[in-house]
């Protein structure tokens, strides 16, 4: 599944499922504009070793996701410096939990403008070149909550559900131009902010983290099993690959289970 003379934007790939995704896509021969917030000198060496681990060229762009003039910049600029944009990750989000009668107006604000305008403004962008060009791909970085709800996530269930929805209807004008637009739905991933709040609860309550990571998947996945961010971005490689040419507006889960009960 060679992406060789792809060039692919993964937004908010500094770390975590981004990352993941856009180490998944430099694998696969894609040169790859990163894009996130972060240490600087850790996301240089990020964006280097990349580079040379797989052969490929890979960009950053600090552009916040939030900033729909931002997004219109990075995706012009990914198209400039690297010659064109023929994947797009729209990867980039936030999380905060509280009842519905207490969640803050600025929170609200907040997921709404990163996790799903920021979808919409990128796929705005981004689909006039790859119309152009009749090829291109679309990978929308959805949840298991934008097929299914759990309490205190009212902004994020939202703003979820909306990304699937767009996801189809980008899927359905877009299905004789060459372009697939597609959501993954991940369930509980192992990341390295997952891993440090699995090890921060075992030692609060006195248990190891095995027991932790049992108990925390098992709420809610019948497989008592995290995916991985590598996981995540094999998925992501195949939307991107020839046999994936008819797959499209697609919610594709990766969950263990959790949306099948």
């Amino acid at each position: 599944m060679s992406l060789k003379g792809k060039v692919a934007l993964v937004t908010g790939s500094t770390s975590g499922i981004g990352l993941g995704i856009a180490r998944a896509l430099a694998a696969a021969g894609a040169d790859v504009m990163l894009n996130g917030f972060g240490d600087a000198g850790q996301i240089e060496a990020l964006r280097a070793e990349m580079a040379t681990t797989h052969d490929v060229r890979a960009g950053y762009s600090g552009a916040d996701i939030s900033k729909p003039d931002q997004i219109a910049a990075m995706v012009a600029e990914t198209a400039r410096s690297m010659g064109s944009l023929d994947i797009l990750v729209n990867n980039a989000g936030i999380q905060f939990t509280a009842n519905v009668e207490d969640f803050p107006n600025e929170r609200w604000d907040q997921i709404i403008a990163i996790n799903l305008s920021g979808v919409f403004f990128g796929m705005k962008a981004a689909i006039p070149g790859m119309k152009a060009r009749g090829w291109g791909r679309i990978i929308n970085i959805a949840s298991a909550h934008g097929l299914v709800a759990s309490p205190q996530k009212v902004a994020y269930v939202a703003a979820k559900h909306g990304v699937v929805g767009m996801t189809k209807v980008a899927a359905i004008e877009l299905a004789n131009q060459g372009v697939t637009v597609n959501a993954i739905c991940p369930g509980w991933v192992l990341t390295p902010l997952v891993e440090k709040q699995l090890q921060d609860r075992a030692t609060r309550g006195g248990t190891t983290a095995a027991k932790e990571t049992l108990a925390f998947v098992s709420e809610k996945q019948p497989m008592a099993q995290f995916s991985t961010p590598e996981q995540i971005g094999g998925l992501a490689v195949f939307l991107c690959s020839d046999a994936a040419s008819t797959i499209t507006g697609a919610p594709l889960s990766i969950d263990g289970g959790w949306v099948a009960q």
